[in-house]
């Protein structure tokens, strides 16, 4: 069984993103059962007008047959980091990943939960998801293959407590498709991943976004990470395929050698301050 990160450069023409996924895709290797992760935004990276239009109801459109069919053909399970879903009733939409197992069934799906409202110190600046999307509400484990999968989405990364909900849900691999900002993903992108897994003692598959759209510029740096935290394998710029050998054995040998699941204790109970 094999991990794959595919990082491309996104814009907001959906035929041309297209044409780019698929390129790779065809090059993707022979071995099966193959997990396969697309970036954040790899569907539309621009404007919000082209996220409207290109936005589709969850589980209907062309661009989600598109997915659907590239699954079922290639014989791979293909988890879309994210693309824009309608909100029926509202303006707004879901930032929202897509997983689809090797028939082409879509298996699961996750609205991101936490949104980037951030001022960056780089040529953008000024971030505010909230205004074209609005956060999900659920957390997401899907059963496959190659184990228990806990979906997030980019900006999750910062919240450790996402983490742990899904690891004592039975998560193995955590799915982290991102676009980071070149600043903070320079910064804080491999620490917060290696923490991740690390902490949760999960792999971790990393597929982000490379390059510049207009005065975005996107990190790259796609990486899969063991449970012990160590880099597997890693592509720092320019588009490609990123690709490492799942080892369920040495995930179980690492729970059962430090078994910090069954040593937490948050439920420890605060002292009050005047008690001694």
């Amino acid at each position: 069984m094999e991990l794959v990160a595919i990082q491309i450069t996104a814009g907001p023409d959906w035929p041309e993103n297209r044409t780019r996924l698929e390129a790779w895709l065809r090059q993707l290797p022979s071995t099966r059962p193959l997990l396969v992760q697309l970036p954040e935004n790899a569907v539309v990276f621009g404007s919000k007008k082209a996220v409207l239009e290109l936005a589709e109801p969850l589980g209907e459109g062309p661009i989600q047959d598109q997915f659907s069919r590239w699954a079922r053909e290639l014989g791979i399970w293909l988890l879309v980091g994210s693309m824009p879903t309608r909100i029926q009733g509202s303006e707004r939409l879901h930032a929202t990943s897509l997983v689809y197992n090797e028939q082409g069934e879509r298996v699961g799906h996750y609205h991101k939960l936490h949104l980037f409202d951030v001022d960056v110190a780089d040529g953008h600046g000024r971030y505010r998801e909230s205004a074209t999307y609005a956060p999900g509400d659920e957390l997401c484990v899907i059963d496959s293959p190659f184990g228990r999968l806990g979906l997030s989405i980019c900006y999750d990364l910062r919240f450790p407590e996402l983490y742990r909900a899904l690891r004592e849900r039975g998560a193995e691999i955590l799915m982290v498709p991102a676009a980071f900002t070149r600043v903070t993903g320079l910064a804080h992108w491999l620490p917060l991943l290696q923490a991740r897994a690390i902490e949760n003692q999960c792999y971790v598959l990393a597929a982000g976004l490379y390059g510049d759209q207009g005065k975005r510029q996107t990190w790259g740096h796609s990486v899969i990470l063991d449970p012990w935290g160590e880099v597997q394998a890693c592509l720092p710029e320019g588009e490609g395929l990123v690709i490492a050998p799942l080892e369920p054995e040495r995930l179980s040998r690492i729970r059962r050698q430090m078994p910090v699941a069954q040593h937490a204790r948050l439920s420890a109970v605060w002292r009050n301050k005047h008690e001694y």
